[in-house]
């Protein structure tokens, strides 16, 4: 992980993906992050979506990376008590659940800020906390579908299926999925409340909906499709199926000597040039174009491109792309992925192993700080791990651990 927030203690309240995005992005960047369980079951995403080992899921691993397990029973006045003691400690409190199930707890924002004023409240759910649909949780694509990002239509049994390609410059469709895609948004809004406080010692309440991230995560697709009616000139634009999927010759995929993939993206005349230059083919050089690009190629253009690209290996042709300046990168399998040198020396991916799940592959940080890379995290935790030495840093004495835990307060 990397220290930027090292001292920032964050306070996380939640299951499955939502509100663990965002405590794990907080956490790579160095926050203290503890993660607050219900004692017996906690997060059950150990328990879905495979198992590398009992208990102890790929989304897990990767979700609960950098974080601290105290497992509290909140409904009882002893944990709610033990709660509030906590959170004296806390900088950022992550509630992942929708509508008013913290407050139902008793652990809402107004119940926060009574006894922590300057608390920074971050509330990141499906459909967030505020609107109609607040109240209804969510579940994966939920929130895409919400923001036109599942287009269907009835096949020959009258059964519905997703389509694709149908929407102009992408639409929503190609979005990821919404729990990872409001995430940073949220943090990131969380990152500048910590910054006002600091100046102000003013807290904050920030209500972050998925489904919103969404839109905001896909905003060139999204204003494309919003404003279709609007462009008068349609020049440039694609419109059904991306150009890597339809019939452009200069922003296409094409196979290498060595059976490998390349995305070709010329479309700009400057680079044109270089790549016909640099294959020594000025005869294929149309001129500069009517406009900045040309997704479409002329006649018969793929075809001799695609023999083109079959004399040379894709490392062969990558170092020329750096060499001459050319658009044009590795489309990689994932078993291509360990492989990359780019992708090695970028250290997004970390090979490490798991004390009770062995060898596992995180994905990192996506960044370089002063030259650091994001390096190897510290395991996700099993629930209640950490229960006693978190409790014991806020004074609770080894005497009334025990007594803690034969009454089932904390696990």
């Amino acid at each position: 992980m990397f220290g930027l927030l090292k001292g920032v203690r964050v306070l996380e309240s939640a299951v499955l993906l939502n509100g663990g995005n965002v405590g794990m992005l907080l956490g790579d960047l160095g926050a203290d992050v503890i993660k607050l369980e219900s004692v017996g079951r906690g997060d059950y995403l150990r328990d879905m979506l495979g198992q590398l080992a009992p208990h102890w899921s790929p989304a897990h691993l990767q979700l609960n990376k950098n974080k601290r397990s105290l497992a509290l029973d909140l409904r009882s006045d002893e944990g709610r008590a033990l709660f509030f003691r906590l959170l004296q400690t806390v900088d950022i409190f992550v509630d992942g659940f929708a509508g008013d199930a913290s407050d139902r707890l008793g652990i809402g924002y107004a119940a926060q800020k009574a006894v922590k004023p300057d608390i920074i409240y971050v509330q990141y759910s499906g459909y967030g906390s505020e609107g109609p649909y607040a109240a209804i949780p969510t579940h994966g694509k939920q929130m895409n579908a919400l923001v036109g990002g599942m287009p269907a239509e009835r096949d020959g049994s009258g059964q519905l299926h997703v389509v694709r390609g149908r929407q102009i410059m992408g639409g929503t469709e190609d979005a990821g999925s919404g729990p990872a895609q409001g995430a940073p948004f949220a943090v990131m809004a969380a990152l500048a409340a910590l910054t006002r406080r600091d100046r102000t010692g003013e807290g904050a309440f920030i209500d972050v909906a998925a489904s919103d991230g969404v839109l905001a995560a896909s905003w060139i697709g999204a204003v494309y499709e919003l404003n279709a009616a609007r462009i008068r000139d349609r020049t440039g634009l694609w419109e059904g199926a991306t150009p890597e999927g339809a019939g452009s010759a200069k922003y296409q995929l094409y196979e290498t000597a060595d059976g490998k993939h390349l995305l070709f993206c010329a479309i700009e005349p400057k680079f044109w040039r270089n790549f016909c230059d640099a294959i020594d083919r000025p005869d294929l050089f149309d001129g500069p174009g009517a406009g900045p690009v040309d997704f479409a190629g002329a006649d018969g253009l793929r075809e001799k491109l695609a023999g083109i690209f079959k004399s040379r290996t894709q490392a062969e042709w990558v170092k020329l792309a750096a060499d001459r300046n050319i658009p044009m990168g590795p489309s990689h399998v994932f078993s291509d992925l360990s492989e990359d040198p780019h992708l090695a020396q970028r250290g997004i991916m970390i090979d490490a192993s798991h004390p009770a799940a062995g060898p596992f592959t995180y994905i990192g940080y996506p960044a370089i700080i002063d030259g650091a890379r994001y390096g190897e995290p510290r395991p996700a935790p099993a629930l209640g791990e950490h229960s006693a030495s978190l409790l014991e840093e806020i004074g609770v004495d080894s005497a009334d651990l025990e007594g803690l835990q034969t009454r089932g307060i904390i696990g």
